[in-house]
Formats: C-alpha cells, structure tokens, sequence
C-alpha cells in the first residue's frame, strides 16, 4: 500500500500557494517535473484529484483545497517538532520569526529591540511587518512564530496573551485645540472631517467602532497605509484622527497638533502576543511578553499626559518637552 510521504505534502502545499508549477518547484529547489512527479504521485495515493491544469495556470479543485488545508497544518506540527527539539533546552535562543502590525512595529520595536539583545544575544530575530490579517494567516500556516498585535483574534488554533491597554486620543489641528479641560466624545467626532487608515488596518475598524461611524460622508482614508501620512494630513488642517498613545512619541513630535483625552470611558486597544496552540515554545513566548510589557511600561514612550501637554506649546518647547518625557 503506498503511503504519503513528507516531500508529497510539502510541494503540494508550495504548488497551493503559487498555484504555477514553475514558482512552486523553485520554491522548493527541485525541477518542475520532480514536483509534478510528487503531485501527481499525491493524487494517485489519496484517489483524488487535486488540482486543476488549465491554459491560464492551476486551480485547485474543491478537495484540493481541503486538502491543501489539512497539509499546511501537518507541515506546521512538524516545524513546530523540529523548533522543540532545537530549543528544549534554552528560552529564545535560535531563530525567532515575528509578525507585527504597523501601527505597532514602528513604536514598540526601537525600546524592545535593545532588551531582546541584551537579555538574549544568541537569539536570531526575524521581523515581518504587515497588516492582521496577513501574519494571522501566516502564523496559522507555520511561516511566523510569533506576532504582536492588537487583540482578540479569536481562532481555535491560536492562544492569545494580553500585555497592555493603548488608549486612543484624539489628535486636531492646532487652531481647532479644545478649551480648557473638555474632553472629546464620539459626538464632536461625527461632526469633523475623521481620517483613518486604509481598509485592512485594524486601527481603522477600532476606530470607526468605537465612534460608530461604520458608514459616515465625512470618513476619509486617500489609500493612506501609515499614521504618518495621516497625522501629516490632520497637521495641515485638513481633517481630525484617532491616534494610539503608543505612538504619540514619534507621530507628535514637531508637528502642528492638539491633542486631547476622550471622555469616559475611554476608548483603547489591547496589544498582546499569539502563538499557535500547538506550538512548544510558550516559554519564548511568555518571556518574549514579559519584555514587551517591560518595554511599554519602562522604556523611554513618553507618556500621553507628557504629549498631551507639550502639544499645547510652541513647536520648540514642545520638542524640549517631549525629549525629557
């Protein structure tokens, strides 16, 4: 009776995600007639077909793609085997590969970063910035180890680990700055031009969640992909934003803001760690989140009531401000 083999399963999965047979055997290092040797060596042990060879590429067939599914997590569980026997000894060493958001790779990682080598110098840290749903995805499939973001993600095979509250504040031009001690409220929101994130960030879907503006004239996104572009915008006087205050540090700093507390109760994230259920690095992992909390709670983020005050004054007392926070 034959079996399925290891190599069966790992170029079907490389040929799942390319979906061309010429991209996935390079992929895998192999010619393409060795790959679809083993594919179709694949289809003949399971009595099904696959995959799909049409004139325009590979498609594939419904079972193909239940299968494909099954496959990647068989792959996983075997990556995940491998990690355990290499790192059953020591916490973070090796190599690391973790999946960040950018609206927290860019403020979190310059204060985490110096911790991780210092505590952990043999570690081999790979970064990979991009939005939720991409590093959900390849967490899931075995390709990241680890990712940091904002939470639930609420997924059967996943464990989440909570480590902070971010709160949101809200950022105005200057000349639009609220009197006194008056806090925002969705309210005032609704009623000023709100410009966000594209589609696919999830500090957008926050925000319009909390504001209850899923479906506002007013909403403005231009395709803008980072809190730069957005608080550039806001600077010049052409709308309002939600900013997380771990990022106030970077994004306020000499530019021409107001900023502001919300009323309660306030709106925030939470930012946490997630692995793979099955994965045997909890330890990495609870390490990994005990020095992002360190980060957080002792590096140099100046706090929002710092930024906050220091964007009431002028451009250079501001940035003297923000430097001793």
């Amino acid at each position: 009776m034959a079996h399925i083999t290891f190599k069966q399963l790992k170029y079907f999965d490389a040929l799942a995600r390319e979906l061309h047979f010429g991209r996935a055997a390079e992929s895998c290092a192999v010619t393409q007639p060795a790959l679809s040797m083993q594919i179709h060596e694949l289809e003949e042990t399971l009595g099904l077909m696959l995959v799909e060879r049409t004139r325009s590429g590979v498609q594939l067939t419904t079972k193909g793609r239940e299968i494909s599914e099954r496959a990647a997590r068989v792959l996983g569980d075997v990556r995940d085997l491998v990690t355990f026997a290499h790192h059953a000894s020591s916490v973070l060493a090796g190599t690391l590969r973790l999946g960040v958001i950018p609206s927290v790779a860019p403020y979190m990682l310059p204060p985490l970063l110096p911790l991780l080598r210092d505590a952990y110098p043999e570690l081999e840290l790979h970064v990979r910035e991009t939005q939720t749903s991409v590093i959900t995805e390849e967490l899931i499939e075995g390709k990241l180890d680890v990712v940091l973001l904002a939470l639930p993600i609420k997924h059967p095979d996943l464990v989440e680990m909570e480590l902070f509250k971010d709160h949101f504040i809200l950022a105005l031009p200057h000349e639009k700055k609220l009197s006194g001690r008056m806090r925002a409220t969705p309210e005032l929101v609704e009623n000023e031009r709100l410009l966000l994130l594209e589609e696919g960030h999830c500090l957008r879907d926050q925000a319009l969640t909390y504001c209850n503006l899923q479906q506002v004239d007013r909403l403005s996104t231009f395709g803008a992909s980072s809190l730069s572009t957005i608080v550039e915008m806001v600077s010049a006087n052409l709308g309002i934003t939600l900013l997380p205050e771990l990022c106030l540090g970077v994004e306020t700093r000499g530019r021409n803001l107001a900023l502001t507390k919300f009323a309660e109760p306030e709106p925030f994230r939470k930012i946490g760690l997630v692995w793979r259920a099955t994965s045997p690095r909890d330890e990495d992992f609870k390490e990994l989140g005990r020095l992002v909390s360190q980060a957080w709670n002792d590096g140099p983020l100046p706090t929002a009531k710092n930024v906050i005050a220091a964007s009431a004054m002028s451009p250079r007392a501001k940035r003297k401000k923000i430097e001793k926070a």
